[in-house]
């Protein structure tokens, strides 16, 4: 009897008393997950972070087409001409007293443009998009890997709170095995029972005195469990979440090979797909490096116009007025960077960083290779260790139920009811937890592998 109550003690020290009454949500593993996903302020700063590149990538492409195109306007005022002589118009710039008149002002206006248009560049721009293209996949990739470190770390939660509703089960079943007791050493001490006295009753309010103060630790274990997966969910204040099923299930799950799982990972894992999408850019990022040894092909067109009244045009090619002036310059050019050594250097800054892309793309595959066997073979221990707990309780079942039929017919032995009620509620305990680790087992290797969100999607985590 003793050795019952010290089990039933000890199992109160995990097992969580039931919530208090709140304004719940009730969800299911996708539910938490989908909302987690679309509510994370991890996943929306990398999607930002992915619509910045976009951003780069838009101006990437734009720079293809008139890459130096301004525009600049001057307003002032200008003096009008001074012509003593009355020299005509047009031979203005022949006379010697011909004198700006700055008593007599009025209104100037100017503006000029350059546009300049890349003709050949040696890869330069086309590479520069290519390399913007290739950091929005980085971006996108990173994106996506916080989206499934989210699921994995909102399932965890899941099965955690799942765990603990199934054990709050046999917290009401161990309650009452205490509550018996208690009971029945007063019948037996009452009735003058010789193996028992009052020594029992009172290790047995002691039991009773501490499993009162387990309960509450137990209770506030849970209610910080519970808000765990709501904080994970971002649930308004006063809101928590609730289960759509309290059973705690296997996942329905069945086991290919290592090797399946590793060519899915070399496939699916974000920080493949995003060593990729480096490598690609750092690639670019050489090419418009070297295009600086080679000159690049533009067209040039620039333009003026300025205009201010009381002020006569002058037909002549030699001679200008600044205030009144109009004029289109068009043609050919080619620009060479001449610093051959500055060249040189960044050409080879690049390719370092190429190459220490490429190196950690090495070193992520065989991480990757590494952490799905890992993952995979955790799962096999989970099942074994599941399959193991399962059997044996059914050996625990035949076993108690044994024991109660020849108690109830006067002819089995009170310790070995004893015994038989204490290991059924540990296998029921050990049960209820192998079934939590193989659950959180399955999702880690379908995390390792990148597909735990398809398979979120494709409904393929179901409990038995």
């Amino acid at each position: 009897m003793n050795r019952l109550l010290t089990f039933i003690t000890l199992l109160f020290l995990l097992l969580p008393a039931q919530a208090r009454q709140q304004d719940t949500v009730r969800v299911n593993l996708e539910s938490a997950i989908s909302r987690s996903i679309e509510i994370s302020p991890e996943v929306r700063a990398m999607q930002a972070k992915a619509n910045f590149s976009e951003a780069r990538y838009s101006e990437a492409r734009a720079s293809r087409f008139l890459t130096d195109f301004t525009a600049t306007t001057a307003h002032a005022m200008a003096p009008a001409i001074d012509n003593p002589n009355d020299t005509p118009d047009n031979r203005l710039y022949l006379d010697p007293d011909v004198r700006n008149d700055w008593d007599d002002l009025s209104a100037f206006n100017q503006i000029e443009f350059e546009a300049v248009q890349p003709i050949w560049t040696w890869g330069q721009l086309g590479s520069s998009v290519k390399a913007a293209r290739s950091g929005i996949d980085v971006d996108l990739a990173a994106a996506q890997g916080e989206e499934v470190k989210v699921a994995l770390r909102t399932g965890e939660m899941y099965y955690a709170l799942l765990l603990t509703e199934a054990l709050s089960r046999l917290t009401t079943e161990a309650g009452d095995i205490v509550e018996r007791a208690t009971k029945e050493i007063d019948r037996l001490i009452e009735e003058g029972a010789a193996d028992v006295d009052y020594a029992d009753l009172f290790q047995v309010q002691i039991t009773e005195q501490e499993f009162l103060q387990r309960v509450v630790e137990v209770e506030e274990s849970r209610a910080t469990a519970r808000a765990a997966l709501s904080r994970q969910m971002f649930l308004p204040e006063g809101q928590t979440v609730d289960l759509e099923n309290r059973i705690l299930n296997p996942i329905d799950f069945s086991l290919e090979t290592l090797g399946t799982y590793q060519q899915r990972a070399l496939g699916s894992r974000f920080e493949l797909d995003q060593i990729s999408a480096g490598v690609g850019a750092r690639n670019a990022l050489v090419d418009v490096a070297r295009s600086d040894y080679y000159p690049k092909f533009f067209l040039g067109i620039s333009g003026k116009w300025a205009y201010a009244a009381d002020r006569e045009r002058q037909r002549n090619p030699y001679v200008g007025d600044p205030f009144l002036s109009r004029g289109v310059r068009a043609g050919f050019a080619f620009r060479q960077n001449l610093n051959f050594a500055q060249t040189r250097s960044k050409v080879q800054q690049a390719e370092a960083q190429l190459s220490e892309v490429t190196f950690q793309g090495d070193a992520a595959r065989q991480l990757v290779l590494f952490e799905v066997e890992q993952a995979y073979r955790n799962v096999i221990i989970a099942r074994a260790a599941y399959e193991a707990r399962e059997e044996a309780l059914r050996i625990s079942k035949n076993w108690l139920r044994d024991e109660e039929i020849n108690f109830d017919l006067e002819i089995g032995d009170t310790e070995n009811l004893v015994k038989a009620v204490q290991g059924n509620l540990a296998l029921r305990a050990q049960r209820e937890e192998a079934v939590h680790d193989y659950n959180v087992a399955v999702i880690r290797l379908l995390e390792k592998t990148g597909t735990l969100i398809d398979a979120l999607e494709d409904g393929t985590l179901v409990g038995l």
